[in-house]
């Protein structure tokens, strides 16, 4: 490899040095206002452990008077309350002590861990944690997961102890590109500035004074767990469904139900609150539907245990069905759309079969595609009813082949809307030249379908009276039929004929003829 012969003065070299701790410094800088988030972070955690401590000194406030009131129930329960209590205060102030050694690393003996000068130092925090010889960051890890465990030997609900593992975890943590992991010390406070680290610690303490509440909460209820009372016994019938389609079952539960009028329970659905326990909604859609929630039962003590939940209901559409027996008409070879539902069973729940063609489901519509005219078409319904497959209904449908369309001119409207001239009334001479040539479609407000033209003829007359015919380009007008079209004057008038379309059943039909008159 070439090594470059240029010689650098002395100045140079100390300016390239200087450039190269410039960089260094700009890399290393934290930003102000990052530095100003940790310092609000920290305000905000601050007033939160204030605010779980009083919740704390609540709960163990309420377990020193049952233990005063009745101290062979509740005595055991306030003694291992207070043992919670020494250790996390323990462990509260060990992390204290480890906030005011950084600080005063930071900002030397006068250091305050409200007010630290040097947020940006990243030093200080590694210095005091992670020194090989007094290994504090090492020991409160220790400290850390010992309380850990010795909450959740306390705390029976699963759910609270995975949440307590997780804040008080001290899992070495694994870096994006970095092959080894790190210790939970290293990772919290190796290059760290002094705010961030004393933000981190009482994050830790705020953490410890939620297991600590957890475990306060959990010995509180242990006091009267199982005890409820009642003054009030009532039997309630009550039925998996009130509505039974013939030869389906009626399925009921009779319980008896034991309530304190006195201190009535809470009910919860869908982490609403329902005030007197009577659910009422009003469904907007057809279908069957799960919900749950629970109910949290007051006991003397003034603690709560919840009672989980859940039910579900099926909601059908309001039917009456009226039909003309003449009416049940089906045509071939074309989509036919059909509804099918009923009564009391989900639309999953209901199949259905047909003769004489297919009857195919498209969400919750069935499409029925006859294939003969002039052969009856049989819809039989079949519905699964308390597990068991039953058919409710076959209704026969007369199977009819499409009707003739009706031919016509398509054009743009003055308000921009497409219209359809179909003769025996004057047209703009304008608007035929425009026209691009011949449709056909049904569009009798019950069926609307468009047929594909494949030829026409136009029929002109001389001044002797001589029908001159020009044939069409498709469903275009040909150029000699446009051609004519511009000789046309006021008042004359010409006949279309000789229409032939195919419809989507495949049948190519000869249609009626159209009187084309010029304005």
């Amino acid at each position: 490899m070439s090594q470059s012969n240029t010689r650098l003065s002395p100045r140079q070299k100390m300016i390239n040095l200087m450039y190269i701790v410039l960089t260094a410094m700009l890399a290393l800088n934290v930003s102000s206002d990052v530095l100003d988030g940790f310092t609000q972070v920290e305000d905000g955690l601050s007033r939160t452990n204030e605010t779980v401590s009083q919740r704390n000194n609540a709960i163990y406030g309420q377990l020193a008077a049952v233990a005063e009131q009745n101290p062979e129930k509740a005595q055991m329960w306030y003694d291992k309350g207070t043992e919670v209590r020494q250790e996390a205060d323990r462990i509260y102030g060990l992390i204290d002590s480890l906030k005011y050694d950084i600080v005063c690393k930071a900002d030397g003996d006068k250091a305050d861990v409200s007010n630290v000068l040097n947020r940006d130092d990243l030093e200080a925090a590694a210095v005091v944690m992670l020194n090989p010889t007094t290994r504090k960051g090492e020991r409160l890890r220790g400290e850390i997961d010992r309380f850990r465990s010795y909450v959740e030997s306390i705390v029976v609900d699963s759910t609270k102890r995975q949440s307590i593992n997780a804040s008080l975890s001290t899992s070495p943590f694994q870096r994006p590109g970095v092959l080894m992991p790190q210790t939970w010390e290293e990772a919290k406070f190796e290059n760290q500035p002094v705010v961030a680290a004393v933000t981190l610690l009482t994050k830790l303490q705020n953490d410890v004074r939620y297991a600590e509440g957890e475990a306060l909460a959990t010995l509180l209820a242990q006091v009267d767990a199982g005890d409820v009372r009642v003054n009030e016994l009532n039997a309630f019938v009550i039925p998996q469904s009130r509505l039974v389609m013939r030869g389906g079952r009626y399925n009921a539960d009779i319980v008896l139900a034991a309530v304190d009028t006195t201190a009535r329970p809470a009910v919860y659905i869908g982490g609403r609150q329902i005030g007197d326990g009577h659910y009422e909604l009003t469904p907007t859609q057809s279908g069957t539907f799960e919900y749950s929630g629970y109910l949290e039962v007051p006991h003397g003590d003034g603690s709560v245990t919840r009672h989980q939940f859940a039910s579900s209901y099926t909601v059908i559409d309001p039917t009456a069905t009226v039909s003309a027996t003449m009416m049940n008409v089906l045509y071939a070879g074309i989509d036919n759309p059909i509804s099918i539902s009923v009564p009391g069973v989900a639309a999953n729940g209901v199949s259905a079969s047909m003769t004489n063609g297919s009857l195919t489901r498209s969400g919750d519509k069935w499409i029925a595609r006859p294939s003969a005219v002039g052969k009856d078409a049989v819809i039989t319904v079949t519905a699964t009813i308390d597990g068991k497959s039953q058919t409710v209904n076959s209704t026969t449908f007369r199977v009819r082949k499409l009707p003739d369309p009706v031919a016509f001119i398509s054009y743009t409207g003055s308000n921009g809307v497409q219209e359809r001239y179909k003769g025996g009334k004057p047209i703009a001479k304008a608007t035929l030249m425009n026209a691009k040539g011949l449709n056909a479609a049904i569009d009798d407000d019950m069926l609307n379908i468009d047929f594909r033209v494949l030829s026409f003829e136009t029929v002109f007359f001389d001044s002797m009276g001589n029908a001159i015919p020009e044939v069409s380009s498709g469903s275009d007008f040909s150029q000699r039929q446009k051609d004519s079209f511009r000789r046309l004057t006021r008042g004359k008038r010409f006949y279309i004929s000789r229409i032939k379309a195919i419809g989507p059943d495949g049948v190519e039909r000869m249609l009626n003829p159209v009187e084309v008159i010029v304005n």
